[in-house]
């Protein structure tokens, strides 16, 4: 029998403390050579959930089991928990690597191929399964009384801020937002740029900010150019008016939270309240779909205000020529 081994750890503190992975290697080993069976590839998936098969290694290893040259027979894992940890997924990967006549065995959870068998692994599938979401629950609950009690998460900052050691708990440090210098006046220089524009050209849009500052030779954090959802996105967020905000959408989709969801605490402002509040009026104000394109765009005096008294319809200029 060929084996591949699936390694994988959900966390980036398991990767960084280096223990659970060799843990899953050395007993993984351990039973495929008692088995007498040998090791033809290793996939390691670090810092990865199973809740999905977004996973490179993961995907890599399916490929080649499905692509017909009968590279290996099984894969091995720890736990059955290392290759899904959703009911669903998991039998929709077994059937299909059943198709190729590839078998998933685990090394602490032996099941055979008899219904009985079947039935204890979708129950264990389950398991694992509500498992992860009660985890990803109490780790949430956790994450958000972090903010509230003024500290930082652990994900990037946001442009204009660096994250800084603010105190230790034990082994363990907290950290807060504190201002980057240098990118606080690009920060500066965007929210000018909205109100007043430069050098009196009068208010910019989002996108001619964007256009501006990479005419003028301002690059991202990561060296790129800016684009019209960088700058919305730092017009809008409430970090630089003193106001840190945590859990505003959700992590997979990408979907915006309700309001009601968000939790916020105090940051060190970069531009002042009143000023963020009166930028965020007038971004509604252009807004699409609040007010027509030609009334916040068009040339003409009074465009999207004229109207009709006999119909009600907009008026527009025609010159005859």
């Amino acid at each position: 029998m060929r084996a591949a081994i699936y390694f994988r750890v959900s966390t980036g503190r398991q990767a960084e403390h280096d223990l659970s992975i060799p843990d899953q290697k050395a007993q993984t080993a351990a039973s495929v050579r008692q088995r007498g069976w040998s090791v033809v590839a290793e996939y390691v998936e670090p810092r990865v959930s199973a809740t999905d098969d977004k996973r490179p290694q993961f995907q890599r290893m399916i490929e080649r089991a499905c692509d017909g040259e009968n590279a290996f027979d099984t894969i091995v894992v720890h736990s059955l928990s290392r290759f899904f940890r959703d009911a669903f997924g998991l039998e929709f990967y077994l059937r299909k690597l059943a198709k190729h006549g590839v078998k998933l065995v685990s090394i602490t959870q032996e099941l055979g191929d008899d219904p009985a068998q079947n039935m204890m692994r979708q129950v264990i599938a389950l398991f694992d399964e509500y498992q992860s979401k009660e985890n990803f629950k109490h780790v949430l609950r956790a994450v958000k009384e972090n903010t509230r009690q003024g500290f930082w998460n652990g994900s990037r900052p946001p442009v204009g801020y660096m994250i800084v050691e603010a105190e230790r708990r034990g082994a363990r440090a907290k950290k807060k937002l504190a201002i980057d210098p240098i990118e606080a006046e690009t920060v500066r220089l965007v929210f000018r740029l909205f109100m007043e524009g430069d050098q009196g050209s009068g208010p910019k849009g989002a996108k001619a900010i964007a256009s501006w500052l990479n005419e003028h030779g301002h690059r991202t954090r990561n060296g790129g150019l800016w684009g019209l959802g960088r700058v919305h996105e730092l017009l809008t967020n409430p970090v630089y008016a003193g106001r840190q905000r945590f859990n505003r959408m959700y992590s997979r989709t990408r979907r915006l939270k309700s309001e009601s969801e968000h939790v916020y605490c105090d940051a060190t402002e970069i531009i002042s309240p009143a000023s963020f509040d009166a930028i965020q009026r007038r971004l509604k104000a252009r807004n699409p779909k609040v007010t027509p394109p030609r009334t916040v765009s068009g040339t003409i005096l009074l465009t999207g205000l004229a109207i009709c008294a006999a119909c009600g319809g907009g008026m527009t200029l025609r010159a005859d020529t």
